[in-house]
């Protein structure tokens, strides 16, 4: 499948701009969604460059009436044969804290899953009316598995990860392909406050070819890197006190997020 008319939300750095370019040539129109303006036009210009057309919503993913009015105008202008819900944040525990702010919690909650849920619903009635298109979730290992250094962001991930599984059977038998993205480490601002080891850590460009490589391929689950994943795997089924106390010997230092709900 090669779109022609994408959507993606949190384009403005990490794993989002790296899509855009990625995407970004000749015949393309790409739709961006993000908070910092100054962010967003950088990748509209870096995209504008490579021959892309493409259109700028500054907008947050959490604002669900904003949302649905762009992205149903958008829509209605060059329907969507592709759309990445992309945007998300991170939060977590220092080295002896045991519980996340309830602020951040709600935070991450509202933009890693509501904004998922706001971005993808007002497409899913004009996608499948078409029988067309591709809905791409950008979920996470750390949703395999809940990890004790990050218990809301591991929440979040999963419940993202069920709800696209959730969406894909029905979806797919009105023409609407659905996919999940399980990235690893990705280098990116979002992961370089974090104090852990990266194991198998690639770049957002290596990371964008690998979800476009999959996308294009229309697999229900693009993982990577696969040793990690696999890892990931495999601890769901050993048992559960050996690996929570193999977990809690990993030193881990995620700082707590500034967002707070709106």
């Amino acid at each position: 499948m090669q779109p022609r008319s994408i959507l993606v939300t949190g384009a403005s750095s990490g794993i989002g701009r790296a899509l855009v370019l990625v995407y970004a040539r000749e015949g393309v129109s790409l739709s961006l969604i993000g908070r910092d303006r100054d962010r967003l036009e950088d990748a509209a210009a870096a995209a504008r460059a490579q021959g892309a057309e493409v259109s700028l919503g500054q907008l947050d993913v959490r604002d669900q009436d904003a949302m649905a009015r762009w992205i149903a105008a958008a829509d209605a202008r060059r329907p969507f044969d592709l759309v990445i819900a992309n945007a998300g944040i991170t939060t977590g525990l220092a080295p002896g804290e045991l519980a996340e702010d309830p602020r951040a919690v709600r935070a991450i909650i509202d933009i890693n899953l509501i904004g998922v849920l706001n971005t993808v619903e007002p497409l899913i009635q004009p996608m499948c009316s078409r029988g067309v298109g591709q809905i791409a979730f950008i979920g996470s290992i750390a949703g395999l598995r809940g990890l004790p250094y990050a218990p809301s962001y591991c929440a979040t991930k999963s419940a993202v990860h069920a709800y696209s599984e959730s969406l894909r059977g029905r979806l797919e038998a009105r023409g609407v392909r659905v996919s999940l993205v399980i990235p690893g480490f990705v280098k990116t601002p979002l992961n370089e406050s974090i104090e852990a080891m990266k194991p198998l850590e690639m770049s957002g460009a290596e990371a964008a070819a690998l979800i476009q490589r999959g996308l294009e391929q229309g697999k229900a689950v693009i993982a990577f890197p696969r040793a990690l994943y696999l890892a990931a795997r495999l601890s769901r089924i050993l048992p559960i006190r050996l690996v929570d106390k193999v977990m809690a010997h990993f030193r881990v230092s995620i700082p707590a997020t500034e967002e707070r709900v709106r």
